[in-house]
């Protein structure tokens, strides 16, 4: 299983998600030392046949701690990394590594470049651990193998559409089609905010949604309903459990013809405060499962990364 295909392909996406130069995962074996399982490289330096004990290096640490690990300026004096021979190892600027679930491994990227990672970014990274995690437990349960590994097939289509379509609004649309396949939702959508924080609009919608809004004008009140709540307080909602207040429209009052059985809302934060909210919603009951929870998390997660980049941009200009 170490060898295995899938979790190749899943190293590599990691790769281009954060434009890294390797990334390796570590697995426990039977002696609870960690063994390479696989890596994904621009190069071809990385020894195959590592394996690492608890406290040794870099990875090690990370091990021994259980604890995340974040470097943007790597100095080989203070650590090692350990999966590169001496050559390999002087090139490498930046290193971020998370532990898998229940200490069975350690996912780590590195990179050429100084100040490449981010603390957003080892969020992201942690939830490609819990995925890893996620399809390696459920290969003895067919029905949850089955779905984690479809997920990561969306997943996929996801990191690959910066790529395809870097403008915005086709992004967006491209996106949201994704998670639709993807879920089983009717409906998905963007709620963005205004300048000043006073309200929302919806971009990533059709006209059958609201008949009666256009949402190239309509701004929602921001104090109002279940995604005024999300923007308000931060907190993510899945169809009303506990995460969240019941008995709150989507909307509020104002739209209490659109009834939905099934709601996920998560906030999109960029630069400290949430400016968007990703929303999923359905008329009848579709039942959220933790496969389905990690997934819509990571695809909110891309998409927070993708707005963050553009306010960047935007305050750059």
């Amino acid at each position: 299983m170490y060898g295995s295909n899938w979790l190749d392909r899943i190293l590599g996406l990691v790769c281009s998600v954060f434009d890294g130069y390797s990334a390796v995962l570590f697995l426990k074996d039977k002696r609870d030392d960690y063994v390479l399982a696989s890596s994904f490289s621009l190069g071809d330096s990385i020894n195959p046949g590592t394996t690492i004990k608890p406290g040794a290096g870099l990875v090690g640490w990370i091990i021994r701690n259980q604890k995340p690990l974040l470097i943007n300026k790597f100095d080989r004096n203070v650590g090692c990394l350990g999966y590169y021979p001496s050559e390999g190892e002087s090139k490498i600027k930046a290193f971020m590594g998370v532990s898998l679930p229940g200490a069975s491994g350690v996912l780590c990227i590195d990179s050429k470049k100084t100040y490449s990672f981010s603390d957003k970014d080892q969020k992201i990274l942690h939830q490609f651990a819990q995925l890893i995690e996620d399809v390696r437990t459920g290969i003895g349960r067919a029905d949850h193998s089955v779905q984690s590994i479809d997920y990561y097939r969306y997943l996929s289509l996801v990191l690959n559409l910066r790529v395809k379509f870097p403008r915005w609004r086709v992004f967006l649309e491209k996106l949201l089609d994704v998670l639709v396949q993807a879920t089983g939702f009717r409906h998905c959508f963007m709620a963005a905010r205004d300048e000043l924080g006073h309200g929302y609009f919806v971009e990533g919608t059709g006209g059958d949604f609201l008949p009666q809004v256009d949402f190239s004008v309509h701004k929602f009140n921001i104090d109002a309903g279940l995604v005024g709540w999300v923007f308000k307080y931060g907190t993510p909602v899945f169809s009303g459990e506990q995460d969240g207040p019941a008995g709150l429209h989507l909307f509020g009052k104002e739209f209490t013809q659109m009834n939905f059985k099934s709601v996920i809302c998560l906030p999109l934060v960029v630069h400290r405060k949430t400016r968007g909210v990703l929303v999923l919603s359905d008329p009848d009951s579709i039942y959220i499962n933790d496969e389905t929870r990690v997934f819509v998390q990571m695809v909110g997660d891309y998409l927070a990364l993708f707005l963050e980049n553009l306010y960047l941009k935007s305050r750059i200009k």
